[in-house]
This record gives C-alpha cells, sequence and structure tokens, in this order.
C-alpha cells in the first residue's frame, strides 16, 4: 500500500506548532496532529482521509511529562503501563493495549483521541471501492452509512480504545488548546455520539494533558477486556470498574466502558444507585445486567452484537470481584 504524499512539519514547541498550523489554516489547508502515529499512519496508508500536512508533536517535551496527576499526550503508553506512579488499573488498561512494540511507540493523547473504528471502514481503498463506500469516507460520493441503511446523517463507527473507561472512572480533566486559547474540560464531557466528529476538539485544537485527582490513590478497581487476539486487537467490548471504601463500606462507586459505542459509555447513576443497599454478589449481578442493557453496539466489529452484550455482563461481574469482600 502506497502513502498518500503529504508534507511533514516537525515543530520543537507548543508555539512554532501553532505558528505552523495557523500557517497552513491562512492558505485553506488542512493538516492531522501525529503523535505515535500507530493509527494515523496505518489509515493513511489505506487512504482514510489522508491531509496534505502533518504536524509531528514527537520533539515538544512539554508533553511528555508524567506524574501521579498529570499524563502528558505524548507520553508513551507503555511507559504509562511501567511507570510507579501510575494508577493499577490504570496500568492495567494501558498493558491491555496491542503488542508492546506498538505501545512503546503509541501515546497517551493518541490512544484517548483515537479514530473509530468499522469494518465497512478500516480497509484499503480498493477493498471499500469494490464494495462502494461508506458515510465516513464517502470520496464524495454521499454514501449512506453500510451498517445503519439508508441514512448518511449518523456515523456509528465504534470508539475502541482502552485508557478513556479507566480514566473516566478516575475522573480525569483533559486540557486542550488551541490559537484561539485553552480550555479543559471532564473527560466524561469531551465526547461527541457520532463516529465522524468523535469528541469535541474544533479545528486545529490539541489535547495537551491530563489531570487527575490527588485522592485516586484511595480508589480500587479493575478493568476487563474482550478481544479477539492479544498481542494486536481492540477492545470488542471493555468494562472498568472503580470504587472506593470507608470503614471497609462502599462509599462511591463508578463504572464506564468502550468497545461498544461510537463513544465509551460512563454509567455513573447506575453504579451509584446501587451503593445504598449493597448486598455484595447480588448487587454486582445487579449491575452487570444494568450495564448490559444500557449499552448499545451495533453490528460493526467482528463479534456479534449480541455476544458482545453478554460479554459486558461477564466483564463487569469479573472486574467486580474485588467488591465482594464487601
Amino acid at each position: 500500500m502506497r502513502m498518500p504524499p503529504f508534507k511533514l512539519h516537525t515543530p520543537n514547541s507548543l508555539e512554532e506548532a501553532f505558528e505552523i498550523a495557523k500557517s497552513i489554516q491562512s492558505e485553506g489547508g488542512d493538516f492531522d496532529w501525529i503523535a505515535g502515529g500507530t493509527d494515523l499512519l496505518p489509515n493513511y496508508k489505506w487512504h482514510l482521509n489522508p491531509k496534505d500536512n502533518v504536524i509531528s508533536l514527537a520533539k515538544i517535551d512539554v508533553l511528555t511529562k508524567l506524574s501521579p496527576t498529570h499524563i502528558g499526550a505524548m507520553v508513551r503508553i507503555q511507559d504509562l503501563a511501567e511507570s510507579e506512579t501510575t494508577h493499577p488499573v490504570l496500568a492495567k488498561s494501558a498493558n491491555s493495549i496491542a503488542s508492546i512494540l506498538i505501545r512503546r511507540s503509541g501515546t497517551v493523547g493518541g490512544n484517548i483521541c483515537l479514530d473509530t473504528r468499522c469494518y465497512w471502514y478500516n480497509q484499503t481503498e480498493d477493498w471499500r471501492e469494490t464494495i462502494d463506500w461508506c458515510h465516513k469516507c464517502d470520496c464524495g460520493t454521499g454514501a449512506d452509512c453500510r451498517v445503519i441503511p439508508n441514512q448518511n446523517t449518523l456515523c456509528v463507527a465504534t470508539y475502541q480504545a482502552d485508557l478513556a473507561p479507566v480514566l473516566m472512572c478516575m475522573g480525569a480533566k483533559v486540557h486542550l488548546i488551541s490559537v484561539e486559547g485553552k480550555r479543559e474540560m471532564p473527560l466524561n464531557n469531551f465526547f461527541e455520539l457520532d463516529g465522524m466528529t468523535r469528541n469535541k476538539l474544533i479545528p486545529g485544537e490539541l489535547l495537551t494533558h491530563i489531570t487527575i485527582p490527588k485522592d485516586i490513590s484511595n480508589w480500587s478497581g479493575d478493568y476487563q477486556k474482550l478481544r479477539q487476539r492479544e498481542s494486536w486487537d481492540f477492545p470488542e467490548a471493555g468494562v472498568a470498574v472503580l470504587w472506593k471504601k470507608e470503614n471497609n463500606k462502599l462509599k462511591e462507586l463508578r463504572v464506564a466502558t468502550t468497545g461498544l459505542e461510537s463513544i465509551p459509555g460512563y454509567h455513573d447513576e447506575l453504579a451509584s444507585n446501587l451503593i445504598h443497599d449493597w448486598n455484595g454478589k447480588a448487587s454486582i449481578s445487579l449491575l452487570s445486567e444494568q450495564i448490559r442493557k444500557a449499552v448499545k453496539p451495533v453490528q460493526n466489529t467482528w463479534y456479534s452484537t449480541s455476544y458482545r452484550r453478554k460479554m459486558v455482563r461477564v466483564l463487569t461481574k469479573r472486574a467486580c470481584e474485588g467488591l465482594l469482600e464487601v
């Protein structure tokens, strides 16, 4: 597969990066930010919405800071997994991503902003041309969605990143910057329910880092994942559960899912409603069934929707095993 031509820019600072971005935009051009490139470059090779310009973040040191409460966008996933300052549940989710070679290149920011996936979309250009285009990459044809026929207003491609559900349960915030200034928001509010829009980043905006509350070390939990192969595949379903105890009683409970819809799901209300009358195994079974009913996968990944929903219940139970002592 031949890579489409593009111009690579390698700034040494955020200021230089945005000067380049501003110059490209003023000339009517378009660009992509590139972090580790483990998702963007394969998509470019398959001619999936490539841009004429690519701005690399590899030389911007300020984006690599890692501490218990601060994760730079350019922190490598393997470094996050191995760091002694990383919360154990976040380290587990990071260590579950692809293979060690990919984790050494892939970044936290790239994983959070991962493009949504669909087996009608993530194919070579020749393959897509033979079966007609899809709504997300229609090549100017105005093609309909291949998953939900006869509509081209909403993309239902699936968000399949592992770090987001854990970070959502941790109460993380994302910090964004553009030529117009800085802003921040809870990660729970960052995603947009559309496989093309994906998140609230405006054109040219960049995720610089993620912050985590200081008291997160008081929380326990687990992350469970369904995938085809351990060496590569994205989650067909993923469940993160975090909880905090006080005097050996359950004080707070949070659950989030990934790999099931166009955005990761945050099931705060379902989890918090069970705390007052928590009854160990019975409450875990009830929560698992409620999460199963709450998710709405579509048939655009390799496992069937019915199997993925059934496995959500199983994964939730597994992730809650540490709560059996409460």
